[in-house]
């Protein structure tokens, strides 16, 4: 039995034109080989697995031929290229950082450099993880680097270019490499898989180029790893499957039972994918993937962004030619949103399901006949509920009704609404436009906004869409936290719900009236699709003889100052201000 040899090592490039998507890097180091202007220090930086090492051997190698082509190619006959191509090059030193990294290690690296080459003309340094020196092997590096014998080349390799001292930067050619784009590790990959008997199809190979983030070497190590499982005939089932790699029909099946508002499917394909063991985030950003692709595809012009199969690429342009532009928009509102209040939700899975029949109300109401609203009409119902063709009817003012005895009598249901001041809130313009209105006048305005149904929410739908107001603060952590773990009281006044949000304390409920409340007072009456809703907000009764624990820096300097009177008699002769 032959020793087997994985391809990462088996197919490595030899030369600058097998090098995979670094031309212009091969290009460069080529005329600088042809003109003879060869630097004593290289960087080579970029993501793993792009051939920064690879780039280093094959400019060894062509720079100690004895007998080179006329464009500086390696003859292959010679002593150097011999000695290269088995492995035991004594022009060619490789020390690993990562485990050398000591001042002793460089030391030895500098003594050996002083010994000039026995075969060909350069004795090459290539130092891989050169960012995992110590500060003490830099400093002892520099001198060395800056000023090095006249056989000795140094080219360092490094993923993490930032942790590289200035000093060390300033001495080389640097030398940036790019992710493999998918296309060049796709056509590798067809011609390694024709050398080795293996029938694999285009949409296998491009899983196996997206599932490697641009690393030729993680792609090589998949196919292998691929091959191992499936053996010499490559399904594109068994790929799938082998990797864990969530199928691109579930994300068009979605799409389309959005386009029919038959969210009853989504909920069961939802079911299927979680049965099968995948992240239910990965999902939603596949999805959201998916959304974008189609925009892509929709898009003239944008072809070279969707680095797909050209089988995918056809599903995708009918899919998206099916899809309006502002559907797509909407659902990657819908969908990014998802992915953003994902991780504070409280059950992630109901989270999703929202997110899914939302996407089925962005075009027709649902197939399974249940009474839901628009996505527009959580967005805006007066717009949304308007007739097609027609602009949102403007709501009249109060005055403008034809109901004289009314209006100049006092509005009696207003007056308890009134009380509500006395937590601190701060009502917004809107409620301020209910409290004047009178029953009758109330509905009438309703009506005229597009809000048909005059119900108020029950409390239980008023909770869930408050734990879902704090999911969409999670860039900002303390007003989330605030927000989940605070106490909500909820009433009724004068056909208006109150919510009641109670903070900690004075400062906290200030902050809120002051910055927030009206901001969240519209979120959660958007949540609700119901304008009819006002947030106050109360502090936390103190139990009685409970201590009271200093909380603004005022109140601090006073309590230290009651508790000790050297402090108290160092603040009055120094003329400190304590506010």
């Amino acid at each position: 039995m032959s020793e087997y040899i994985v391809s990462a090592r088996k197919y490595r490039p030899d030369s600058f034109e097998t090098l995979i998507g670094q031309d212009t890097i091969a290009r460069t180091l080529s005329n600088s080989i042809k003109r003879g202007q060869l630097a004593h220090a290289y960087l080579f930086c970029g993501p793993r697995g792009v051939g920064k090492t690879t780039t280093a051997r094959i400019f060894a190698k062509m720079i100690n031929c004895a007998n080179p082509g006329p464009d500086m190619e390696p003859c292959g006959q010679c002593e150097s290229c011999v000695s290269f191509k088995e492995g035991r090059s004594y022009c060619i030193h490789e020390l690993d950082a990562a485990s050398n990294n000591s001042v002793e290690d460089i030391k030895t690296l500098m003594e050996q450099v002083q010994v000039p080459p026995q075969v060909g003309k350069y004795s090459v340094y290539i130092i891989d993880e050169v960012h995992m020196l110590s500060q003490s092997a830099f400093n002892a590096f520099l001198k060395t680097l800056e000023e090095p014998p006249a056989h000795a080349i140094f080219i360092l390799a490094t993923t993490e270019k930032h942790k590289i001292l200035p000093t060390i930067l300033s001495r080389c050619q640097t030398y940036d490499f790019n992710r493999i784009s998918i296309s060049d590790m796709v056509k590798n990959l067809r011609g390694i898989a024709e050398k080795e008997g293996v029938t694999i199809d285009d949409e296998s190979l491009h899983v196996i180029a997206s599932k490697a983030d641009g690393a030729m070497r993680d792609a090589l190590t998949i196919f292998d790893q691929t091959v191992a499982f499936c053996g010499t005939s490559v399904s594109y089932e068994d790929v799938k499957r082998n990797l864990g790699v969530l199928d691109h029909e579930y994300s068009f099946s979605i799409v389309d039972a959005a386009l029919a508002g038959d969210y009853a499917k989504c909920f069961t394909i939802l079911d299927e994918v979680l049965a099968k063991g995948f992240n239910a985030l990965h999902f939603v950003g596949s999805l959201s993937e998916h959304l974008r692709n189609l925009v892509v595809a929709k898009t003239g012009g944008l072809e070279p962004l969707l680095e797909l199969p050209d089988s995918l690429k056809k599903k995708y342009s009918d899919q998206g030619a099916r899809c309006p532009l502002a559907f797509l928009y909407q659902a990657l509102g819908v969908t990014t949103a998802c992915e953003s209040g994902y991780k504070a939700a409280v059950n992630p899975r109901l989270h999703i399901e929202f997110t899914l029949m939302r996407l089925c109300f962005l075009q027709n109401k649902p197939s399974a006949g249940a009474e839901a609203p628009s996505s527009a009409s959580l967005r805006d119902p007066i717009r949304a509920n308007a007739p097609d063709g027609a602009s949102a009817p403007a709501v009249k003012p109060a005055a403008a009704e034809p109901q004289p005895a009314q209006a100049e009598q006092p509005v009696v249901a207003a007056q308890p609404r009134r009380r509500a001041p006395k937590t601190g809130s701060a009502l917004s313009i809107s409620a301020i436009a209910v409290e004047k209105e009178t029953p009758g006048q109330a509905g009438s305005d309703d009506a005229a906004a597009g809000n048909t149904d005059t119900r108020l929410p029950d409390d239980d739908t008023v909770r869930l869409k408050w734990k879902e107001l704090a999911g969409q603060y999670t860039s900002k952590p303390r007003l989330a936290s605030m927000l989940s773990n605070g106490q909500i009281n909820l009433s009724e006044d004068a056909g208006v719900k109150v919510v009641e949000f109670v903070v900690m304390n004075e400062a906290q409920k200030q902050w809120v009236e002051e910055k927030m409340q009206r901001e969240l007072e519209n979120k959660l009456r958007d949540l609700l699709s119901c304008r009819k809703v006002n947030i106050v907000v109360a502090v936390t009764p103190e139990p009685e003889n409970a201590e009271k624990v200093p909380y603004m820096p005022e109140e601090k300097a006073k309590d230290l100052m009651e508790k000790n009177p050297a402090v108290r008699e160092f603040v009055a002769e120094m003329g400190l201000d304590t506010k």
